[in-house]
């Protein structure tokens, strides 16, 4: 079984482990220009982005070809996930998935402009990860059929919310974020980046190509990279991930 990831937090890659097999990062995947996969299953872990799918899970849908008897799709989400399984649906169907299996799971989520990261943690056990997580397992390793569709009310939120992060990503990505001065130049922000999107001279630099991950924001050992209308100045990292895991799959730096 293989599983392709995308991590930012590490949500995604502690739900790729949980459930097993052979793990492959899609960010590096892209970057190898590897294409064709095949096995008897595979599955797809990823963030929801704006209520539909990250820019960098499209991407390597729309580039690679896959062949499997098996196909899964799980979206980590932290508050609403609405309609953006649909997506998921939609875009494999063009790159010739038909979907055995997609569910979601509610998890801790990290975006700055709406949450207080405090608050979030606080609801780590009433969002019920290990319960969900258990239940999610257990069917892929039994080859269940579950596909989980929402409503018609649900599909347009989805719809809207998606037109509405995507344009923001476009017009604005990185120019939202700050690098305060206590920035040192560690370099981690740019390891941690799925996009290449960071150098790092003095202090770190945006080279707007980013996808709202906040990875470099979360994982800045100096809280020095802050957003222009965050919540809070906590962070957050899955704390059954290190952060030497999030570079090993992210980095995206020249050798």
């Amino acid at each position: 079984m293989k599983i392709f990831f995308l991590t930012a937090t590490g949500n995604g890659l502690y739900v790729a482990k949980r459930i097993g097999g052979e793990l492959y990062s899609i960010p590096q995947m892209l970057k190898e220009g590897k294409s064709e996969f095949e096995d008897e299953a595979i599955g797809f872990v990823f963030p929801c982005y704006g209520l539909g799918l990250p820019r960098m899970v499209i991407d390597f849908l729309q580039k690679s070809k896959f062949k499997a008897k098996y196909f899964f799709a799980i979206m980590t989400y932290g508050n609403m996930a609405a309609a953006g399984l649909k997506q998921m649906e939609k875009v494999g169907s063009k790159a010739g998935i038909q979907f055995d299996y997609i569910n979601e799971i509610l998890m801790i989520d990290n975006f700055l402009p709406a949450f207080k990261m405090e608050d979030q943690v606080k609801k780590e056990s009433s969002k019920k990860i290990e319960e969900k997580l258990d239940e999610i397992v257990s069917d892929i390793k039994g080859r269940q059929k579950k596909l989980t569709r929402k409503g018609i009310t649900s599909v347009i939120l989805s719809k809207f919310m998606y037109s509405i992060f995507s344009k923001m990503q476009v017009d604005a990505g990185d120019k939202w974020f700050i690098v305060q001065d206590n920035c040192n130049g560690c370099k981690v922000c740019m390891k941690v980046c799925p996009k290449k999107n960071i150098k790092v001279g003095i202090k770190a630099e945006f080279l707007h190509k980013c996808d709202g991950c906040y990875a470099c924001i979360h994982h800045c050992p100096q809280n020095a990279i802050h957003l222009k209308f965050e919540k809070s100045k906590d962070r957050f990292i899955n704390r059954h991930v290190k952060l030497k895991e999030i570079i090993d799959v992210n980095n995206q730096c020249n050798p």
